[in-house]
């Protein structure tokens, strides 16, 4: 689409999807850092850059945290959120 943001498109960067991600928190009341970079990366890697695509692993990844009884989620949460989102 001729005047569209590339950063909004598919396809966006690592930094870009981890500063969404932070700011989605911070909206729902959470400033804190929630995802640890290794888990950023895989859901980003997955993803291939598809925002909704991270959108959806990262929720998932927050239920496979909490499902665990972590605070934060590490990659082991994000690899079952991919094995849930994906499959195997």
């Amino acid at each position: 689409m001729p005047g569209a943001s590339a950063s909004c498109g598919p396809g966006t960067g690592f930094q870009r999807h981890s500063r969404d991600v932070a700011h989605h928190l911070k909206i729902a009341g959470r400033p804190d850092q929630l995802f640890t970079e290794d888990a950023l990366t895989l859901i980003h890697t997955t993803s291939r850059g598809y925002p909704r695509a991270v959108n959806n692993l990262s929720l998932q990844s927050l239920v496979a945290a909490f499902a665990t009884g972590k605070n934060l989620v590490d990659e082991a949460a994000a690899r079952a959120a991919v094995s849930d989102v994906v499959g195997d």
